[in-house]
């Protein structure tokens, strides 16, 4: 099974869109959704959720008032002021690092599991579709982006691919989103904005020994930034694999939870992304 990844520098380049296009185009795949800050794949996919899962990620320290001799020791390690000077620990302020708990000489501490978001087990006709939602203000996003990748490899059998909608930036949570990858698309835009982020993500993949291409969205809203675009990857031998052009019915379409696949007048942009497709095959 071929695992593809579509990321980008930045949110909103559309490579939500390109992939949830491709996912009515390609056959024997499985889906999933690793923008767990904001996932939105799933708005323009109908899909029954099977299962929702709660994903533990962060622990909590926690201290047992009746063990507690109110030595203040927890307090003075805290680096995260977690912990007053009367002993009470502050859930939004820890970090679970453990320190208090190392100088407890009663014991008095201990670290708890903490529920950081779930991950939901869909179904698209028999297509298997994963995804997740990070808890507000919760952390370590970059672990339930892994949790998502295990849950689809645990579900999938003889599949060919696995299309995955990428984290966006270039962070621990694009690195979880890419490892393990046969190769990424990086969405972007003709913007200088745009430019740079595909340099920097490009770094990123290249870092990390993951093969990458470039789909170029609205290419023709900037020719000079499309042709530096162009210089760019063609100078770290990173094919351009898709060109599509601005086109304002996407925007009513996707209002309508649309893809371009699904919209009739929409059949220039379905013919890139098919190609896109195509060249991603070919090259892979």
């Amino acid at each position: 099974m071929k695992q593809f990844v579509f990321i980008s520098g930045k949110g909103g380049t559309g490579k939500s869109t390109v992939v949830a296009s491709l996912a009515k185009y390609v056959n024997n795949k499985a889906l999933a959704d690793v923008d767990v800050d904001a996932p939105n794949l799933h708005i323009l996919l109908d899909h029954e959720v099977v299962e929702k899962i709660p994903f533990k990620g962060a622990k909590i320290a926690k201290i047992d008032q009746s063990k507690c001799t109110n030595c203040h020791k927890g307090y003075e390690v805290c680096r995260f002021d977690a912990i007053s000077k009367d002993d009470i620990i502050n859930p939004l302020k820890c970090e679970g690092c453990g320190a208090c708990l190392l100088v407890c000489p009663e014991n008095a501490i201990t670290l708890h599991d903490e529920l950081t978001g779930h991950v939901y087990q869909s179904k698209i006709n028999e297509e298997h579709f994963t995804h997740a939602l990070l808890a507000v203000g919760a952390e370590g996003s970059g672990k339930l982006v892994a949790e998502v990748k295990k849950k689809v490899k645990e579900l999938v059998k003889e599949e060919d691919y696995l299309l995955i909608d990428g984290s966006p930036g270039i962070g621990c949570v694009v690195i979880a989103s890419i490892t393990g990858a046969d190769a990424c698309v990086i969405v972007t835009e003709a913007t200088k904005s745009g430019l740079s982020d595909l340099q920097r993500v490009q770094q990123v993949a290249d870092h990390f020994g993951i093969k990458s291409f470039v789909c170029i969205n609205k290419y023709d809203l900037n020719i000079d930034v499309t042709k530096k675009i162009e210089e760019y990857c063609k100078n770290k031998n990173v094919s351009v694999i898709g060109k599509i052009p601005f086109e304002p019915l996407i925007v009513k379409a996707l209002q309508q939870f649309k893809t371009p696949m699904d919209d009739d007048k929409l059949g220039h942009i379905k013919s890139e992304i098919i190609s896109l497709w195509n060249q991603l095959i070919k090259e892979t």
